[in-house]
This record gives structure tokens, sequence and C-alpha cells, in this order.
């Protein structure tokens, strides 16, 4: 079928996949390497690689000639004349509109149609007479041809807009050194010599020569190598090949872990990726999910027309041209078995299947969400697990720091200042001067200066929600009798060292020393440490005391600070402890990584300052966005980095967790030793009739989880919390899922940690506020942060899916049946053909198509999501259960009213049944006393009573298979909550074509089309009320009888 999936831009998606980016990495490392030795054509990107020479220059080189500095980065001066060079924006591959256009006119059923109206042009001449009706129907043929062409190329262009309206609402940012200020600037603004500062999560948005980094700097370059490993960074160069070298940052990688600056040598086409998008060609065609099914549907659809027609045309030449000569010419035989092509092909599906997207992608872009490919939108429509990430996603990611708390005091954010200024010597607290120190210095987020002027809580911050928190905190906490400021302590330490936070070690490390100190005393050098408490007690030895004394910590103290974590973890709140350690100086030209292994040594005898409770709540959408998301059968799990209490804490806030009784490791263990696995994995999956269980979950136990505790977590539990995973686990817990029970699996996330999940599952979804690498991942982006888009986009998925599978429904029985019974009694019966192969074709690419669009608008029935869902294996759009419906429901009522009304007027004109039936070649001058012209007559106009027929019973069809269960007096199309004017409009265009076909003149001479009797434009609106008072008690049964076999039989 024809595609309609718009295409992706590479510089914003970066769905480098599409442009076979990693073919043409590897092809042109290998052409660099060669052509160090010769070189070929200046145009030759190859060449332009090769001439790279950044990553081998020193730091101070680098500076030199890019007339930067790395503190004060590019003066405004240098800035305004660099952007004459244009935006840093890599231009997408050029569209080879001649295949477009061969995909429009021969895609789909086009084909099918090219091969009616070329053999309708042989048997106009040279097979045949040259009858104006012969050359009408190829005229209408290739009118079909081209209205339907373009009509995929305006629904094409129509999805692309819309697609690409989206995608500039991103605001792709980066943080540079200007003017000695570091500020977020748009990613389009960066010129060459820019310093740009890069953190984990970040896209790198230029090529650039890393200049300064932090010892676990690591990469992620599988956009352009299609390996997942992460790449380290480095400062010097580590091959002379500018693609393999590590101390470049290549357009469009990102930075996994750590921290870097580097100084931009390269933007836009002329970055490695502009050049390799400019290499790849243009983007390649992909059928999304639907459009597959349609077009496996389309080949078995089109095999079975071309069989028929070839079947017919040998019955003609085999047995009717010698058997009974004069009943055929070859030119009419051909013509009428045009009707098997037309019969069978449902011409209103790829239409429907095209318009589907647009109207998704419009709804989509109402809601300001980004889908990358449509096809995740009828995933979504399939899923049946959610995991989703707790901070960030489930709560608003706007930390604050509400509770803190020393070994012998707890304080409340807001009663710090007033309970110092109240105590008679402050110095009993002289504890917060050390906490503050950490929390300011230990801190990898870092203010916009362009906002330094607002308020404290109004400025831009780049950083992670638990930083920014702490940030925040710091900077307003300001002590005087402590001389605590954080004016004067940024002034008064230097940072040497860092490590930052990643998902593994679950802690943040710094080393500072006093500035314009000469005293080489212990104190002159700190190691700061903040983390997760469970994991930093055991390195703990010593604590501070309120007073700034330091004692031992005993195992009492310990139990005081776990049940404090507990008790303020239970309340949903995240808890860091800091802690501290006074080291020796740092000897100066040791390697990052030398000095990375010197630190974990010294992670022992640390003393533990204080604990800080940081809350986040829950995004006010989530709880009913889950509950919604839970009754459409969707099972909703929480996979966090968190604290066990705490994750479990915000699990129930958010409706994830509902029960009083939580399972834990144990109850799974003990399950999985009496319970037998099954031996197919797809039916592992926990039945409607169990009891609602929920279970907890911690990193340790799922690294420790087998085959059968799998089996048991994935086909009991229906509520599930995995808390203190790394993003291994996280992953390997996606995969786990998918194994079992045909789950289609999407994973919710806004952070680095949460990008191989993202990636493994069947839809990633990721926040607009979260990382670039999780955006990246990701294969759906909620740009407002709105989880409530979730919901909506299962209940789409689901629509599209139920529409077309009532489009379907919808177009079979006229089409491939009552049309196809015509032709069949002509072969077969010796019957005139009660419909002509004009009226086949104008029925299918006219009538139907305009009431089958209809279908595609009607709105979600009641049940849509309260039903299971569909599974992506074994729920097909087309089964044997729709085909049923097909030949012995809805086509069994229709044709045989079309045939019967046939042969009622030709009973009417003094012609019985076996006058008409079994004619062969004796339907000639004076059968039954009729001359030719009276007989020619009789068909003409029995004809269009067999075409009007038809069209008016299919009001019965369309108006059935509008509901799967509901009746229609509880969702008529004219008014209530599914209210379908389109219906209506659908209905009255039909009977106008029928009525133009009949009556205009132009058609009567060309096509031979006659008015009918004023008796047959009524009796078929009978049989439509008919079809339709059948299917309504059909549906009563249903619904009545669940269990029934008129149930089981159910579309």
């Amino acid at each position: 079928m024809v595609d309609t999936t718009p295409s992706a831009e590479p510089a914003e998606s970066g769905s480098g996949k599409g442009y076979g980016i990693q073919v043409a990495y590897r092809t042109l490392s290998v052409r660099v390497e060669e052509n160090k030795a010769t070189s070929k054509s200046p145009l030759d990107p190859a060449d332009a690689i090769a001439s790279i020479d950044a990553h081998l220059l020193s730091v101070d080189e680098v500076y030199t000639r890019y007339s930067s500095h790395p503190t004060v980065g590019l003066e405004l001066a240098a800035v305004r004349r660099r952007e004459r060079d244009g935006k840093n924006v890599i231009s997408p591959p050029p569209t080879v509109y001649w295949k477009k256009t061969l995909n429009y006119v021969f895609g789909g059923f086009n084909f099918l149609m090219w091969i009616a109206f070329l053999l309708t042009i042989l048997s106009y001449k040279p097979l045949g007479p040259p009858l104006p009706f012969v050359l009408g129907v190829a005229v209408l043929l290739i009118l079909v041809i081209i209205i339907s062409a373009a009509f995929y190329a305006l629904v094409d262009w129509n999805a692309n807009r819309i697609m690409k309206s989206i995608k500039s609402l991103i605001a792709h940012e980066a943080a540079v050194i200007r003017d000695g200020n570091q500020q977020i600037i748009s990613a389009a603004d960066i010129v060459v010599g820019d310093v740009a500062v890069l953190s984990a999560g970040d896209r790198v948005p230029a090529d650039m020569r890393v200049v300064q980094a932090s010892s676990d700097l690591r990469f992620d370059r599988s956009l352009l190598t299609g390996e997942s490993e992460m790449i380290p960074g480095a400062l010097d160069a580590t091959s002379d090949n500018a693609l393999e070298t590590r101390n470049l940052a290549l357009t469009s990688t990102f930075v996994v872990q750590g921290t870097c600056h580097g100084v931009v040598f390269a933007t836009g086409d002329r970055t490695v990726m502009g050049r390799l998008v400019k290499m790849s060609g243009e983007t390649k065609f992909k059928l999304t999910t639907i459009q597959r099914e349609v077009w496996f549907f389309t080949k078995i659809i089109s095999c079975l027309a071309l069989f028929f027609f070839c079947l017919s045309l040998l019955l003609y030449g085999v047995w009717l041209r010698t058997t009974y000569p004069g009943y055929d010419t070859t030119s009419s035989a051909i013509v009428n078995s045009i009707g098997c092509l037309t019969a069978f092909v449902p011409q209103g599906l790829p239409i429907c299947v095209a318009l589907s997207l647009t109207v998704v992608a419009r709804r989509m872009a109402k809601r300001q969400v980004l889908v990358k490919n449509l096809a995740t939108i009828e995933t979504l429509g399939c899923m049946s697990v959610l995991c989703s990430d707790k901070t960030g996603t489930l709560t608003a990611g706007k930390m604050m720091v509400e509770n803190i708390a020393f070994l012998d005091d707890v304080f409340g954010v807001d009663e710090i200042n007033e309970r110092v200024a109240k105590a008679s010597n402050p110095a009993v607290f002289s504890v917060f001067k050390a906490l503050h120190q950490i929390a300011r210095l230990c801190n990898g987020a870092k203010f916009d200066a362009t906002t330094n002027h607002l308020p404290v809580q109004d400025r831009t911050i780049k950083g992670d929600p638990t930083d920014t928190a702490l940030l925040r905190f710091s900077e307003v906490l300001s002590i005087p009798e402590l001389d605590v400021d954080s004016s004067t302590l940024q002034q008064e330490y230097e940072k040497k060292f860092e490590i930052p936070f990643n998902s593994r070690n679950k802690w943040m490390l710094s080393v500072v020393s006093k500035v314009n100190t000469s005293e080489k005393n212990a104190e002159s050098t700190w190691m700061f440490v903040k983390g997760a408490p469970d994991v930093l007690f055991p390195s703990c030895t010593s604590v501070l005391q309120g007073d700034g004394t330091v004692v031992t910590l005993t195992s009492r103290a310990r139990q005081m600070f776990a049940t404090l974590q507990e008790d303020w973890s239970s309340r949903g709140q995240r808890v860091l402890v800091l802690c501290r350690k006074p080291i020796e100086q740092i000897k100066a030209g040791l390697p990052p990584n030398d000095v990375e292994d010197l630190m974990y040594a010294e992670m022992c005898d640390l003393t533990l300052v204080g604990l800080i409770g940081i809350c986040d709540p829950p995004r006010p959408d989530v709880s009913p966005s889950i509950s919604i998301i839970r009754r459409a059968g969707v099972r909703v799990f929480m996979v966090t980095g968190d604290f066990k209490l705490t994750a479990l804490a915000i699990a129930r806030q958010v409706g994830i967790i509902t029960q009083h009784v939580v399972d834990t490791i144990q109850d799974v263990r003990a399950a999985a030793s009496e319970k037998v696995s099954p031996k197919d994995y797809h039916l592992i999956k926990p039945s409607e009739d169990d009891d609602i269980r929920s279970l907890v979950l911690t990193g340790e136990d799922v690294a420790s989880l087998t085959t059968p505790d799998w089996n048991v977590i994935v086909g009991t539990y229906t509520e599930i919390v995995f808390a203190r995973t790394t993003p291994d686990q996280k992953m390997r817990i996606v995969e786990e899922i998918k194994a079992r029970g045909d789950n289609t699996v999407a994973v919710t996330g806004d952070g680095v940690n949460d990008a191989p999940a993202l990636k493994a599952a069947d839809i990633g979804v990721a926040m607009g506020s979260g990382s670039d690498v999780a955006k990246e991942a990701a294969a759906l982006i909620l740009l407002k942060n709105d989880f409530a888009s979730i919901p909506v986009a299962i209940e789409m998925g689901r629509l599209v899916f139920d529409n077309l599978k009532k489009v379907t429904l919808y177009l079979m029985p006229a089409g491939s049946y009552s049309e196809f019974m015509a032709v069949l009694a002509n072969v077969l019966l010796g019957m005139q053909i009660p419909m002509n192969s004009y009226q086949q074709v104008c029925y299918c690419i006219t009538n139907d198509v305009i009431m089958s669009i209809s279908l595609m608008y009607e709105k979600p029935e009641w049940d849509l999501m309260q039903r299971k869902p569909r599974n992506a294996r074994t729920d097909r759009l087309t089964d044997w259960r729709l085909f049923f419906h097909v030949y012995l429901f809805y086509g069994l009522m229709l044709w045989p009213c079309a045939m019967a009304m046939w042969f009622l007027y030709m009973s009417q004109q003094g012609l019985g049944f076996y006058d008409v039936i079994l004619t062969f070649s004796r339907w000639e001058d004076g059968w039954q006393g009729y001359t030719i012209d009276q007989l020619t007559q009789f068909v003409d106009v029995g004809q269009c009573i067999y075409y009007v027929t038809v069209a008016i019973g299919q009001y019965g069809t369309l108006l059935s298979v509008r509901n799967r269960r509901v009746s229609i007096l509880q969702s008529n199309p004219l008014w209530g909550p599914r209210r379908n004017l389109l219906v209506l409009f659908g209905m009255s265009g039909t009977v106008l074509i029928c009525i133009v076909n009949l009556y205009g003149a132009g058609f009567q001479q060309v096509f031979n089309t006659r008015p009918i009797p004023g008796m047959f434009w009524g009796l078929p609106f009978t049989f439509a009320l008919g079809i339709l008072l059948m299917d309504e008690t059909r549906k009563t049964i249903v619904r009545r009888y669940p269990k029934s076999l008129i149930a089981w039989l159910a579309w």
C-alpha cells in the first residue's frame, strides 16, 4: 500500500537509522584512513573529514586557533561575526520526488486499476468494436488512478506538515560560556569557537574538541556507529582518524556519564553528521504496523482478484466461447471480467489508512505530543504493561528541600533562621556551615547567568532535579551569625576534582581546596560526598554534632538515622546523606583516572554531617491517568532508582499500589517453588479471576531473580514497584516482561538512567523536560510533560484499529461479495451480468469510499477503554470472525436482496426466473417474443436496480458496523456522545451519486444507465432496515448472553 508516514528530520529527531548513517560512518572511517595517503576530489566527504586536525592540537592551541578562552569563552563581538556563517542546523537530504510519485501512482490497489485500464483499452481496440461504453470505463479507471495518487500525495504532504510543526516545538538548547558567563542558548545559535558545557544526558550540539573532562566521561555514539557500548572521553588524541579518536564530541551523540567542556570547531552541514546525512541520501519509506497489516491484506485480496479474473477469462476461452458461441465476444468477456478485479478491491481501505494517520497527527499536535513515528500510536493501542520512572515522570520533578536532620536535632527548612536567631549561642548550630558547604560545592547544577537578576526560585538552572533543589536551598540559606553565605563560599573554595552522580554509584564526590591559603593543614582540602543513605552509611565512621564537633558514629546513632530515613521516605521524600573527609592536597599533573582511583580508595572513614529530605510531589494529572490506564486493562509498574519506601509511598499516592499487603521477594520465591512453569511463555499472564496482588522488589532482588521467579512476577502480580534499580536492571525488567504473556511494554522516563529501558521497550515515552538522551531513545515525547496524554494516545491507538476494522467490515459485503456474485452469475449461470463493469468500478471508488470515510471519524465506543489490550501477535485486522460476518451475515443478506430485485424487475417485464438464468447465447433477438433492443433495455434498467439496491442496502451495513456491541439507540449518528454527521453526509452523497449516474444524460449515453421505477428506490431502504434490525438482534444476544455461541462469533 502507499506509505504516508511522515519523514523524520535528521537534525531534529536524530533518527539517523533512516539515512543509513551507521553504514556511511564506518565506510567513511575506512576512506578517511585511505585518504590520509591519497587525496581525491576536494568535494569528497572523506577528504573533508581527513582534513580535521582539531583533535591533534593541544588544549592551548585549540583556544588559540579558535580565538576562545577557557573561562571567558567567546566575546560578543566575535559571536556576531561568526553568526554570518549560518545557523547550526543540518539540512535534510533532498527528496527524490520521482520515486514518491511512482509510489503514489502505482502503490496500493492502483496497480490493479492499471491492469484493468490496459485491458479495457485493448478491449476497445484492437480486440473489439470501439464502443463508447468500453472507452468510458477506461477513462473512469484512469481518473480513479489520478485521483487516488493525488489523494495519497495530499495526505502525505499534510501529515508531514503537521509532524514538522510538532517537531518545531522542541527547543534544543545548549550551555555555553560567553563573555565570562555560562548561559543557555538555542543550539542553532552555536558558532565555531564557542565553549560548550556538557553534562550527563546532554546531546552534543555541534562538533567540538574536548578541552576539559571529568574522569568518568562517557559518550553514546550509537546513532553514528550502531554500537551501544559507551565510549570513554579523553583530553588527548587516541587516533589520527577524527572519526575514531576519543577527544572529539560529535554532533547528535550524547553524554551519558560525566561532564566536559568543548570548543566548537564545526557547525551545521560542516559537521560529521551533516556530511553523513548528505552522503546517505533520501529518507527511506517505512510502513507502520497498520500499514503492514493492510498491505498484507491488500496482497491477499489482489491475488484473489487476479485469480478470479484469470479464471473468468479461462472459462470463457475453454468453455463459453466453444459451447455457447455468440454469448460473449472477447472484448465483452474482458470488460465483464474486469469486475473481478474491481469487485475485490476495497478502494476505501488505503484511503482510510492514510486519513487515519492525518487524523492522529492532528490530534497529537493539539496536545503537543511529538510522535517520531505514527506506528507508535498504533502500538500504544496494544500496550499491556506500562513501566514508569518516578522522578520527573510520575512526580513533578520540581524538588524542594523540606527537612534537615543532624545527630542531635531535626529542622524544617522554614524554621532554620528563626531557631538560630533565638538561640542564646548560635555556635550550637555550627554544623550548618559544613552542611551548606557540601550542598553548594558538591553540586553538579549551575545557574544560567542570564537569569541571575531574578529571585532564586525563578532562575533557570542546568542540572538534575536533586542538585537543582540543593542549589536553590544553599543559595537562599544565609546565616550571618555562622558565616553561612553562598557568595563568599564560592570565592573561598576552588573545585579540584569531581565524580558526578551516576545511577550505579548513587553518590557524587567533589574535592575542594581553600584558595589563597599558605597553610598545608589537614583541613585545607576536603572531600565532600552526598548520596543515598543506604549506600553511604557503611562508609561513615564518625558524625558531626550540632556544635560542629566530631564524635564516633555509634550503632544507636546509625539506627536513629535509619529510622529517620524510613520515616521521611514513607512520606514520599527523597533522602540524601551529606558526608565529608579531610584529605591531602591532590598532586598536580596526575591523570584523571589515577585521581579517580585515589578518591575511590578514600571512600572510607567518612564523617556524616546530616540528612536532607527533599519532597517531589506527584503531578496532579498522574493519579486520574493511571486510573484510566488500569481500567483499560494495562498494568502499571514503577521502576525507579529511588529508595524502596520512597517509591512505595509515591506509588500509593498515584494509585499504582492499592493493596494494603505488599509482597516481597520471599513471597515470590515461595510461589516459584510450588508453581510449575508453563511451556508456552505466551500464557504467562494474570487471570481475570485472580485477586489483585502487589509486590515491591529492590535492585538487589532483581539481580538474583531466576526464570521461575520472573514467571511468577509477570504471571501473578498486577501492581509492582521496582526500587533502587540500575539502568541495566531497568532494561532487564522490560525485556523479561516482554518475553512473557505477549506483553506490549511501554516505558516512561526522563533521565539518562532511563535511556536503556526506553530503547528496549516497545514504546518509549519521554518527558519534554527530560534529558536529551531520554528524548532520543523515546518514540513519543510529551512536550508539556502531560502524563494525561498517555491514556489519550492509548485510546487513539485502539480507535484507529477499531475504525479500520469497521471500514474493512463495511467494504467487503458489497465489494468482494455482491459485485463478485454478479460476475459469477454471468460466467457460470449464463445470465446477463446484473451489474456492469462501469457500475462496479464507480461503486467501489465513489459510493463505497464516500461512506467508508465517515467511519474513520467515529468517536470511541463507551467500552473502548474498558476492553483488554489487543494482542499484537494474535489479534489481526482481518480474522476469521470478520470474514464470517462478511460472507455469512452482512453479505449473505445484501447480495440476495440485490439479486431478488433484479429478478423482480425481470418478472414484471414478463421474464420468469428460468427465462433469465441459464440462457447463455439464447438471449438474442426474439427471445420470449422480445426484440434485442427491448431485452437490452431490460438489462440496462435491471443493472441500475441492482446497483441502487447494493448502494442503499449498504446503509444497513454502515449503521451496523458503527458499533460492536452497543445499540444504535444509544449511539446514533445524529446526536449524543457518538454524534457523527459525516455518516449522514456519506449516505446523502451515495444517493446523489446514484441519481447522477441514472439520470445524467451523458452517463445514459456512454454507460447505458437508465432511470428506474419508483418502487425500486423505496424497497432497498427496507432491506437496509432489515440488515440493521438483524444486527441489532445479534448485538442484543451478545450483550445479554456473553457466553453464548453468537457472542463467541462476534467480531
